[in-house]
């Protein structure tokens, strides 16, 4: 079950994957998270596709990260007499809050906080953008705007505004209702839809309480330009270009796609690239070359995670979608090029007594014929300092607490192990080599790196490296206690 590459595959399950055994195959190709679509389904179906993942867990082992993708407020236009209406270029056209029946030249924006941020000049896009109009008047309850773009309006189609910060809350109230769901449920990972500001990510770290890391969707304008304030209070990052591609022009994406993954990687922190990577694969078994290429991108970029949505939630090839993208991951880790990139790309900065030992532990790694870097870690902070790295030998992160096990599975190059707690450095170095033998990382002829911190059981205090053999014997032996 080990797998031959370090970035990790996202695969969303739906009705297309929705038992036990596609489920189980999906993991056995490739996928390492499982993310959880808010959006679809209700909450019976969500719990039963989570009891499902971990007796799969149980069955095999293995740590499997599970991801919550909390749907955000959607922004929807009403409904026409029509059913749909054909808007012409050049033509005016209004928006208001009158729950009445639209027609070719009015329909309800039943969303008051939108009227409440719009100003003359600004732009309104529907149907994932197909539709564009320009803000000619607005006030409390209206906007009256011009056909910039033409094409059919039809009943609730999304609607979005890219020029303004609109005063809404990133959690509407079924959000908050599914969080405290799936948190009881015990997913891993919660993803913020709509994300504009930190105060967004703030307001949910306080519902969450501890019990999953937060990871934020970088989906509006707005998101981009307060990245930083939004990276550091986030866990994780999706760059999700679904939405993003809308509400920007498309050929921005790529450049904010690269800068938002080198600033993740910076952050030691993890970041998803996402949306239409093997859209095709929805309806066909094999993918386009543009998909492929795409995939390939940002694996080159040094993501930690790519994902599947629709390919592997309602696709007719759940599982040939995985396949691929595992396959294109690990032909592009085994191109030179990659390792020219990744490298060239390393940081210079390693703040702090753990940053200088994870560096120092993958120099060591590196120079020397060690065969597999291993981590014990409480929270999962040294290990993602270690990934960072991007070293060329495998990460193991060893930890007595399944939690933190399960969040590491969406970062680049980590494999995880379940440990009891230790209270000696010797015990800890003889844990590591059975792991690095178990899994079949490392003989007994081999040597690994430990990293460890003293105190131990106590998170935050890596400062011990240890060049150890994978030979219980010569540990006991020569190893300090």
């Amino acid at each position: 079950m080990r797998r031959h590459r370090n970035v990790k595959i996202v695969a969303t399950l739906g009705p297309s994957s929705n038992d036990y055994n596609m489920i189980r195959a999906l993991f056995e190709a490739g996928a390492d998270v499982f993310r959880l679509n808010m959006s679809h389904g209700s909450h019976d179906e969500i719990r039963e596709r989570h009891t499902i993942i971990r007796q799969i867990e149980k069955d095999l082992d293995r740590p499997i990260a599970i991801l919550a993708d909390l749907q955000g407020p959607k922004l929807r236009c009403g409904v026409f007499s029509g059913d749909s209406e054909e808007l012409v270029v050049g033509e005016p056209f209004r928006f208001d809050l009158d729950p009445a029946e639209g027609n070719a030249r009015r329909v309800c924006l039943p969303h008051k906080e939108i009227f409440q941020a719009l100003r003359p000049g600004a732009t309104l896009l529907v149907n994932d953008g197909k539709i564009r109009l320009k803000v000619e008047e607005c006030g409390a309850d209206f906007a009256e705007c011009t056909v910039m773009v033409g094409g059919t309006i039809s009943n609730r189609k999304g609607v979005n505004v890219p020029d303004v910060v609109l005063p809404l809350a990133a959690l509407s109230p079924k959000d908050r209702k599914d969080l405290e769901f799936v948190c009881e449920l015990g997913v891993d990972w919660i993803a913020l839809s709509f994300v504009q500001r930190p105060e967004d990510v703030l307001e949910a770290r306080t519902l969450v309480r501890g019990r999953a890391a937060i990871l934020s969707k970088i989906e509006k304008p707005a998101a981009v330009t307060a990245f930083a304030e939004i990276l550091e209070v986030s866990d994780g990052i999706m760059v999700a270009r679904g939405d993003l591609g809308v509400e920007l022009p498309v050929q921005n994406v790529s450049p904010i796609q690269k800068r938002l993954v080198r600033a993740c990687r910076a952050a030691a922190k993890p970041v998803i690239v996402a949306t239409q990577m093997l859209e095709s694969m929805i309806e066909s078994p094999v993918p386009t070359r543009a998909e492929v290429s795409d995939v390939a991108t940002a694996i080159y970029e040094g993501a930690d995670a790519v994902m599947l949505s629709a390919e592997s939630a309602a696709g007719a090839y759940p599982i040939e979608a995985v396949t691929t993208m595992n396959n294109v991951a690990e032909e592009v880790e085994h191109d030179p090029t990659y390792r020219e990139v990744i490298e060239a790309s390393r940081g210079a900065s390693r703040p702090g007594v753990a940053g200088g030992i994870v560096a120092a532990a993958r120099e060591i790694a590196e120079t020397a014929d060690i065969k597999v870097i291993c981590c014990f870690t409480h929270s999962g902070t040294t290990a993602a300092l270690t990934a960072r790295e991007r070293p060329r030998v495998p990460i193991l992160a060893l930890t007595p607490f399944a939690a933190t096990a399960r969040r590491l599975c969406l970062t680049w190059g980590i494999q995880c192990f379940f440990t009891g707690e230790v209270d000696r450095f010797k015990m800890a170095v003889v844990s590591a080599a059975r792991a690095a033998r178990e899994g079949g990382y490392a003989t007994e002829q081999d040597q690994i790196v430990v990293t460890a911190g003293v105190p131990f059981n106590e998170p935050g205090t890596t400062n011990i490296l240890r060049v150890a053999p994978c030979e219980e014997r010569l540990i006991f032996r020569t190893d300090p206690e």
